[in-house]
């Protein structure tokens, strides 16, 4: 897969291609279907797949403070997107002169005179140009005028628990369940556990003193970082290695008054050093709030359990 930054420098004789264009935070079940549909068209037709999104978000150039938590990185989002069958990612950033750009001016001046769309592939709400004012059905006369096809897919929905009731999956519907805790439902939406990502910074080494000793993770600025409380997950170095099971405390600590919110995991059964090295978490299951014990005996009692728990769930989630 080819990675861009902009579209200042296509390769010579680009040619026509096949879109898909949003952010994808999360690259969830529908974006996934959005993905699927533009690489069959490509394929189809016999011209390369270009998934297009944007850096940084575009709500925090809009609005300034109003970026959301932020589901997958840059780098994770490549990775997703490649294992999807796309052929180029094509990051556009988003910049203020970006955002004040008409729907019309964006289409003739990125979709046709830069990437010279065959089709494009979007999201029945998808929203473009200046004020969000462009549809799918201004895309669509658009592309009539202009020669290209327009696709707009419709939503992925699941039956709610209350009769008649749909849950539309979507990135601010799957940042409302990792910041209420419920990562089963994330995973249901994202089609894989909400991974976290980080490098391993020193901590104040209590946990080692306590005979747990973690791996505290300093988390991109925007991480979509779930509710407090404790998790079992799955730890990979970024660099190599399978994951390994891993309890992981989201919160202050209380216990020892802790102000500053961490991510800690204790790997299971494993003895290393992950000082300064780029890992992932991958949250599976949450075990229980976060909580005040009356000693440092009693907590360490709980984090037994913890541990047991831990291995307990992620050998039966295989």
């Amino acid at each position: 897969m080819q990675r861009w930054r902009g579209l200042d420098s296509l390769p010579g004789g680009w040619g026509r291609c096949v879109v898909t264009v949003g952010v994808f935070d999360g690259v969830h079940l529908g974006h996934q279907e959005l993905i699927h549909r533009a690489v069959s068209l490509a394929h189809e037709r016999g011209l390369p797949s270009v998934l297009l999104t944007f850096d940084p978000h575009p709500s925090e150039v809009v609005r300034p403070g109003s970026h959301p938590a932020q589901l997958t990185t840059l780098r994770r989002k490549a990775e997703l997107v490649e294992a999807l069958g796309i052929d180029v990612f094509c990051v556009l950033p988003f910049t203020p002169e970006l955002s004040k750009l008409p729907a019309d001016e964006f289409v003739h001046e990125v979709l046709i005179e830069k990437l010279h769309v065959a089709a494009v592939v979007v999201g029945e709400n998808f929203v473009f140009g200046h004020g969000a004012t462009g549809t799918v059905d201004q895309l669509s006369r658009l592309g009539h005028r202009f020669g290209f096809v327009t696709e707009g897919a419709k939503l992925v929905t699941v039956p709610n628990a209350q009769p008649g009731d749909e849950i539309t999956f979507s990135s601010t519907y799957i940042r409302a369940c990792i910041d209420a805790g419920d990562v089963r439902a994330a995973t249901a939406a994202l089609g894989r556990p909400h991974r976290l990502e980080g490098i391993v910074v020193r901590g104040d080494r209590r946990g080692h003193e306590l005979g747990f000793p973690t791996a505290n993770l300093s988390t991109p600025r925007y991480a979509a970082v779930p509710a407090d409380g404790v998790y079992a997950c799955q730890f990979s170095l970024l660099s190599n290695g399978g994951p390994r099971k891993a309890a992981v405390s989201v919160g202050t600590n209380p216990t020892f008054s802790g102000r500053e919110r961490r991510v800690e995991a204790f790997v299971l059964d494993v003895e290393a050093d992950y000082y300064g090295q780029r890992v992932a978490v991958d949250f599976v299951e949450r075990l229980r709030d976060m909580e005040r014990f009356p000693s440092s005996e009693a907590l360490v009692e709980q984090m037994h359990r913890d541990v047991e728990r831990t291995r307990t769930v992620l050998d039966q989630s295989g």
